[in-house]
C-alpha cells in the first residue's frame, strides 16, 4: 500500500482556524515519515452541505464553532448524518473486509454524542480553553489509540458545551465505551466531562483537540483579544502558564505527536492486512 487516501470533513463553517492547518501538517508528516502517498480531500460540510462517498480508506471529522445543539434538523446535518449512515452500514456489511476508520473531534464529537444520545449534551457554565490534564479510564489505558501517553496527558481544550452523564444502556448497546475524562475539579461541584469515547472497531473521537500545536495555541494566545480575554476570564497568571505549557515537549506536542499518529497507523495496519489477503 503506497497511498492513503484521507478525507476531511471541515465543520467550521468558513471560520478562521487552526485545525485545518494543523491537520494538513499532520498528515503530511505521517505520509513522510511512513513512505506514503497521503492524499487528502477536504469537504466543506456546514455552509457548502459537502460529504465525502466510500472511496475513501479514513475520515476525520473536525471541530468547529457553535452549538452542537441549534443545528439539529438543518440541511447540513442531514447530508452529514447520511453519510455516517453510510459509513455505519459499509462497516457493518461483513463482505466489506477493509473498514472505513473515523476520527471525530470536538464539535463531531459532541454532535455524535447527542445524536446516538449517548450523553448529555448541554452548555458549560463557562468557556473551557487552555491546555489541560485529561485523565484516563481503565478502558483508556490499553486503547491503542493512547499508546505511549501518560496518566494524566496533556491536551489543548477549547468548548463552550460539554458531554456529561454517560447513559450506560446506550453505550452498551452500541459496544461503545469511555476512554478519558477531564480534570479533576474538587472546589467546583461539576461533573467532570467525557473526553473521549470508543465508539466501536473503527471509530473513535475526542472532545478535546489532538491536531493542536504549539505553534497554532501560540499564534492564538498572542493575538491581543485573545490574550485580553484569557487574562479577564483567568488572570495573567492562567496566560503566562498556557505559553509556558506550550515549551513543555511532554505535553500538548506529546499529544499532537501520538494520538492522531496511532489512529492512522492503525488504519494502515488494518488496511495493508486485508490487502495481503485479499
Amino acid at each position: 500500500m503506497s497511498t492513503l487516501r484521507i478525507a476531511i470533513l471541515d465543520m467550521y463553517e468558513g471560520r478562521p482556524n487552526q485545525g485545518m492547518r494543523c491537520l494538513r501538517h499532520l498528515l503530511s508528516s505521517f505520509g513522510e515519515k511512513m513512505g506514503l502517498d497521503i492524499q487528502m480531500v477536504e469537504f466543506e460540510v456546514r455552509l457548502r452541505k459537502e460529504v465525502p462517498d466510500n472511496s475513501f480508506d479514513g475520515y476525520i471529522s473536525t471541530g468547529g464553532p457553535g452549538s452542537p445543539l441549534e443545528s439539529q434538523g438543518s440541511d447540513w446535518e442531514a447530508a452529514y448524518w447520511d453519510w455516517l449512515s453510510r459509513m455505519e452500514a459499509w462497516n457493518a456489511n461483513s463482505a466489506n473486509r477493509r473498514k472505513k476508520f473515523i476520527f471525530f473531534i470536538c464539535h463531531s464529537f459532541q454532535l455524535l454524542c447527542r445524536h446516538y444520545a449517548l450523553a448529555d449534551v448541554c452548555p458549560r457554565k463557562s468557556t473551557a480553553f487552555g491546555v489541560f490534564p485529561v485523565h484516563l479510564l481503565e478502558p483508556g489505558k490499553s486503547e491503542p489509540i493512547f499508546t505511549s501517553l501518560s496518566d494524566p496527558f496533556y491536551a489543548v481544550d477549547s468548548r463552550d458545551f460539554q458531554v456529561i452523564q454517560p447513559k450506560t444502556d446506550v453505550l452498551e448497546k452500541r459496544g461503545a465505551y469511555l476512554l478519558c475524562i477531564e480534570k479533576e475539579r474538587p472546589h467546583v461541584p461539576y461533573e467532570r466531562a467525557i473526553m473521549g469515547i470508543r465508539f466501536s472497531p473503527w471509530w473513535i473521537g475526542t472532545q478535546f483537540h489532538p491536531e493542536a500545536d504549539a505553534m497554532g495555541m501560540h499564534q492564538y494566545l498572542q493575538m491581543e483579544d485573545k490574550r485580553q480575554a484569557i487574562i479577564s476570564e483567568y488572570g495573567e497568571d492562567k496566560w503566562k502558564s498556557m505559553t509556558e505549557q506550550l515549551e513543555d515537549p511532554d505535553k500538548i506536542m506529546w499529544t499532537y505527536n501520538h494520538i492522531l499518529h496511532n489512529f492512522l497507523k492503525l488504519m494502515t495496519d488494518d488496511l495493508a492486512v486485508h490487502e495481503l489477503y485479499a
